[in-house]
């Protein structure tokens, strides 16, 4: 087992107690004999991605996610890094072309979440944890192969969007709420 993500996601808990049985799913799949790390553990494996926030606070960058067709944040697969915080800036540097990045080591967000069949990959769980990332003084971005667009979107506004995915709503109301 993985003790510091084993206590990074237990201090989680205690942060956002009504996220207990979600958190229990995290620590089950880390304690897992097969390397939850790995994109090839088709049962479900470890994610990372990131709440990319400018360096004001109010807007953060989101990706339309090419192969989902989504709003989403910026983040993808550990492949085999364990130090999820690591393999979230690297994305985030990735996706966004953006220097200068900082990150937050805490985790902010949890998300459990069915990854649907495309080409050769069938459907699979994707533990998807989640930091935040700050935005340096240039915004300006670079669309990456993997998003069909880039956007900065008023954390706010994004808060109050129906039509914004779930998750993303739910960190705008965490990144809110934490001020």
């Amino acid at each position: 087992m993985d003790a510091e993500l084993a206590s990074a996601l237990t201090t989680y808990a205690a942060r956002w107690p009504q996220e207990a049985a979600t958190v229990a799913l995290f620590h089950t799949l880390l304690d897992d004999a097969q390397n939850p790390f790995q994109r090839e553990r088709l049962a479900g494996h470890f994610t990372a991605s990131c709440w990319l926030v400018s360096a004001d606070g109010a807007r953060v960058l989101l990706t339309h996610h090419r192969k989902l067709g989504l709003w989403l944040q910026l983040g993808g697969h550990a492949d085999g890094q364990r130090e999820l915080s690591a393999a979230a800036l690297r994305e985030a540097e990735e996706e966004s072309g953006l220097a200068g990045l900082t990150i937050a080591p805490e985790i902010f967000d949890l998300d459990r979440h069915r990854i649907p069949a495309h080409k050769t990959v069938p459907e699979h769980w994707h533990y998807d944890v989640r930091f935040v990332v700050r935005a340096g003084t240039d915004e300006a971005y670079t669309i990456s192969e993997e998003s069909l667009d880039l956007a900065w979107r008023d954390i706010a506004e994004l808060a109050a969007d129906p039509d914004a995915d779930p998750s993303v709503r739910r960190m705008a109301e965490k990144w809110l709420v934490q001020g």
